[in-house]
């Protein structure tokens, strides 16, 4: 059976999102070939950051770890999820009667039954209709005060019926431009767009989990 190159696997709850504080079976996925400057998932992609290993699993045994985790939702995640073919993965942890949440880009077909897609998506790789047709939400990483404005105009946002998003990207978060940007944003336009913030963070939730790897955070590298 297919194997999964796994990060990482740990039980906490949603930070973000519609589905916030829900309990939450993360699987974090290796690869991702967008290489975001500011990523908190490096191990996933960075070769200074990479672990001297990469266990593969296969879908049943992954399925069955969530499920033992007793979860409302198992949120796959990465590095980019979706360069992977999820068919199996999915199928494993639907028959397990356990909802199924994709974190992507958006800039790659995505295989497999997902319950919710949140598309989070980078300049380095725009997303592509097939996988803006299938999106649940939307989180808009705000790195500026002129991220909001970009990103509305690029995806025509003002006009989506699903929630958008606005987060502090994390090494911006107390940043007042940011913050302000988000506030006003949200004042003046209404729906569909929310202020978000990763509140897992806050409460250092991922890391109840002895099988949650340290975050590295790569927002020294230039653009």
């Amino acid at each position: 059976m297919e194997g999964y190159p796994v990060y990482e696997r740990f039980h906490s709850w949603q930070g973000e999102g519609l589905h916030w504080g829900k309990s939450a079976f993360f699987i974090r996925l290796h690869g991702c070939p967008v290489h975001c400057p500011w990523c908190d998932s490096a191990g996933t992609w960075h070769p200074d950051h990479k672990p001297d290993s990469i266990v593969k699993m296969n879908p049943d045994e992954l399925a069955d770890e969530a499920f033992m985790a007793c979860p409302e939702i198992v949120v796959i995640t990465g590095g980019e999820p979706a360069i992977h073919n999820l068919q199996n993965l999915a199928y494993q942890l639907k028959s397990r009667n356990l909802p199924v949440h994709l974190e992507t880009c958006g800039a790659f077909p995505v295989n497999g039954e997902i319950d919710w897609i949140t598309i989070s998506p980078k300049w380095a790789s725009p997303p592509i209709e097939e996988t803006l047709e299938r999106a649940d939400e939307y989180k808009i990483i705000v790195e500026d005060e002129t991220s909001i404005e970009k990103w509305s105009e690029a995806l025509t946002l003002k006009e989506e019926d699903i929630p958008v998003w606005l987060h502090p990207e994390w090494s911006k978060s107390q940043d007042p431009s940011v913050l302000h940007a988000i506030t006003s944003w949200v004042k003046e336009n209404g729906p569909p767009f929310r202020a978000g913030f990763q509140t897992h963070k806050l409460y250092f939730a991922d890391q109840s989990d002895d099988r949650s790897l340290p975050e590295a955070s790569l927002s020294h590298l230039p653009d």
